[in-house]
């Protein structure tokens, strides 16, 4: 059986117009959800006709799944960087570091995964429960083995890892009411700084 022929690589043109597609719609998925996005609002955000964008998406779901595995693929990266050869606490407080940054940095494509855990993730179950699970069950076995030899506090690895998903995504997601609660003064941009150090002591000291 002949292999398919294989896909043409896209003109500078074409990964030009997607990437400008695919952040418009971060900014209206972000704000609006799956659902409540249409695509002449994203359209209406690149700057765009409708037909043009679906030149060169299909549809809404073709933009939020490559949005996503994109995110997905970011988003993953601070927990595979985890080395179980190095020091725990190094290895740890990079990891808490790397996920401010990142709340700091991204926090479209914070709510933009929240939305969809929120609405159940039906684009994205099979990849949490298969690249994702992989991976968290990978370093639940490092982070159980550094408790064992009494390098980090005993604990459960993987509310380990959920604690720190929950307390670093909260400063991107809950990023207006942290502001607000701290006001002017330490509402700056500060405020990821000092959560990074008060993260390491509660997860570390």
């Amino acid at each position: 059986m002949d292999e398919p022929a294989p896909r043409p690589k896209r003109t500078r043109i074409q990964r030009e117009k997607r990437e400008l597609i695919g952040e418009a719609a971060l900014e209206v998925f972000s704000r609006h959800g799956f659902r409540g996005s249409t695509i002449d609002q994203i359209a209406d955000e690149a700057g765009m006709s409708k037909p043009n964008l679906l030149y060169y998406f299909k549809n809404k779901e073709e933009i939020f799944t490559t949005l996503i595995q994109r995110l997905m693929e970011t988003w993953l990266a601070p927990l595979r960087a985890m080395d179980a050869a190095g020091d725990p606490q190094t290895e740890i407080r990079s990891y808490i570091r790397r996920k401010m940054e990142m709340s700091r940095d991204f926090p479209r494509e914070s709510r933009l995964f929240a939305n969809e855990i929120l609405q159940g993730a039906p684009r994205i179950l099979p990849l949490l429960e298969g690249e994702l699970r992989e991976l968290v069950d990978e370093k639940a076995t490092v982070i159980a083995a550094w408790m064992r030899e009494g390098r980090l506090k005993k604990s459960d690895p993987y509310h380990f890892i959920f604690a720190i998903w929950a307390t670093t995504q909260h400063y991107a997601d809950f990023d207006v009411q942290v502001r607000a609660v701290l006001g002017e003064k330490r509402g700056s941009e500060g405020r990821f700084e000092d959560a990074a150090r008060f993260l390491e002591g509660l997860f570390l000291e």
